[in-house]
């Protein structure tokens, strides 16, 4: 290494704890399904990733309801940061006491009731739980818009309409992140994005300047109220105790102050009270905000697709869709502008199971042979390699991957299933990529609903685990929904990485400047995309095995009766 690069290498790694310690970073941390992510940046330059932390979770499954204990809830937030800040005295041999301005993010939906003195009324109900379908069914008729089961009037108003006890007793409700950011700040607001599946936002033309340009904006989305009034009108007599609008949190758009660390905030992130209060925060968001803000696809005609635990699709709107579909969700940017959603409850998880599977033969394998052990990294990239090898249809092969219900596909629960005919072809290959096939299986036919309405799309931009292996789910991801797909270097930090951006545009919003254009102008002028074509072949190949996925849902549905 020549003196020189050792030289602008110093340069760069003091310029970098010279901004840590006078708190000229913005810190991000989001809580995904697995995993708790904390992600610090530069807040001049938020490409410049300078330390992560996190730590691993799961769900409970606990009285046949899907959920986290709030006790695990701070020792995971409590464990990442202090990996965070392990990871900026190991680089930098300084640790942080303030930042410029931090941001929280976390799965999007579900119900988390509290009363008058802030206790939680009944345990923490994620967006994976399936048992609101009488709600959500009769609020889409009564609202003219698809109200999914996760949302969290849906699960306010099944607890309603099943007189549960905690009704009477409620103050407001929330989501994850604007649970943690309400004890980290003393405010309970959310980001339009994640307010957006709590229930339905007004419309805004389409078109129009993006909402939340700056703080001098007052045109702000907010919660519809047309809708607002006919809930309030169903619910008259019942034991709910307040209006609907002063049960849910304040909405802000991006770029807006929402509020700042208190002291009591700070000695939960951070209990060795080396954390300064004062912080200022951006809008808690959802991780579908986060994600695209994460993938630079805040624009009309852009589109993500994350991948983890679930699997959803957003596509910005040019105008708005003709019919209500159940298929779709109607959310919004951070910023407020209108986006289609395609949610399926089962992402990743199934196949992530087979890899384990195979890595397990592998290691026997190689412990009966002498050979060396392959790693996870390494397992997935033979199996999504040998996934290439396979026949554009798969062979004939169907892998389901519900292991939680998935609504587009009309299933309460979930029966993983690996599905064949006798003439089917089973190798390897063919298994495989029936795995990635069914990682993509419901969210296809939710996509080719949004395809029926008409739009269009110019590139989805993809993020998640199973696209690290170059050239392979980013391929298949393209020709399943027929569109180029497009993967980046800065989407691979993912949805904390988001919200520390989302944080660092504070200061930008303060000068007027709209979320898109600091996007592309400050955080992505130079950012790279690997972006794949869609191939014929696979068009071809995944659009055949759609007809069959298609018709043995009834199988799966079967399975779902039987077992």
């Amino acid at each position: 290494m020549s003196e020189t690069t050792n030289t602008t290498q110093a340069s760069s790694a003091d310029a970098s704890a010279e901004a840590i310690r006078t708190g000229r970073t913005s810190l991000g941390i989001e809580l995904g399904s697995t995993r708790i992510k904390a992600c610090l940046v530069d807040a001049a330059d938020p490409t410049r990733v300078l330390a992560v932390g996190s730590h691993e979770w799961e769900n409970e499954f606990v009285d046949r309801v899907w959920t986290y204990s709030l006790d695990a809830v701070w020792s995971g937030l409590q464990a990442a940061y202090a990996d965070l800040v392990a990871d900026v005295r190991g680089r930098y041999d300084v640790a942080p006491s303030t930042f410029g301005a931090i941001g929280v993010s976390a799965m999007m939906h579900g119900y988390l009731p509290f009363d008058a003195q802030g206790e939680l009324l009944v345990p923490f109900r994620t967006w994976r739980n399936t048992s609101t379908g009488q709600a959500a069914a009769e609020l889409s008729e009564r609202f003219g818009v698809n109200i999914p089961l996760r949302w969290s009037i849906a699960h306010l108003h099944q607890a309603v309409l099943d007189d549960e006890p905690h009704v009477p007793h409620l103050d407001f409700c929330t989501t994850l992140a604007g649970y943690v950011h309400w004890k980290l700040t003393g405010r309970n607001v959310l980001g339009v994005g994640d307010a957006s599946g709590m229930f339905p936002i007004g419309a805004a033309p389409i078109g129009a300047a993006p909402i939340g340009a700056g703080p001098a904006d007052t045109t702000a989305a907010g919660y519809d109220p047309r809708l607002l009034a006919i809930y309030d009108e169903l619910t008259a007599g019942t034991a709910l105790p307040k209006r609907v609008a002063d049960l849910l949190p304040e909405v802000l758009p991006a770029g807006h102050a929402a509020g700042e660390l208190t002291a009591e905030g700070a000695a939960l992130l951070d209990p060795s009270g080396a954390l300064r209060p004062g912080v200022p925060f951006c809008p808690p968001e959802g991780d579908a905000g986060t994600g695209m803000v994460a993938t630079n696809s805040v624009a009309p005609r852009t589109g993500n697709v994350s991948a983890g635990t679930s699997i959803f699709a957003m596509v910005v709107l040019e105008r708005p869709l003709q019919h209500a579909h159940h298929e779709l969700d109607l959310v919004t940017t951070p910023s407020g502008d209108p986006v289609a959603m395609v949610h399926c409850n089962n992402g990743a998880s199934e196949l992530a199971a087979w890899a384990g599977v195979f890595g397990r033969f592998a290691a026997a394998a190689n412990a009966t042979g002498g050979g060396a052990v392959l790693g996870a990294d390494a397992v997935f990239e033979v199996l999504f390699r040998e996934a290439l090898e396979g026949e554009a249809d798969a062979g004939g092969l169907l892998a389901y991957n519900h292991l939680a219900g998935e609504p587009i596909a009309g299933l309460d629960e979930g029966r993983p299933l690996i599905v064949r005919t006798p003439d089917s072809r089973l190798t390897l290959a063919n298994l495989m990529r029936a795995q990635l096939y069914g990682v993509y299986g419901t969210l296809a036919l939710g996509m080719r609903v949004l395809a029926g309405e008409g739009v269009e799309l110019d590139r989805m931009f993809a993020h998640g685990g199973i696209f690290r292996t170059a050239g392979v789910a980013q391929r298949f991801l393209a020709g399943a929904l027929d569109a180029p797909v497009a993967v980046g270097e800065t989407a691979s930090e993912g949805g904390a990485w988001g919200i520390a951006v989302l944080a660092s545009y504070l200061s930008a919003a303060q000068r007027g400047e709209s979320l898109g254009s600091y996007l592309a102008d400050t955080v992505f002028a130079n950012a790279g995309f690997e972006t794949v074509d869609p191939d014929p072949a696979d068009v071809a190949g995944f659009a055949a095995y759609l007809d069959r996925y298609r018709a043995g849902l009834a199988a799966e549905a079967a399975a779902v009766e039987a077992l």
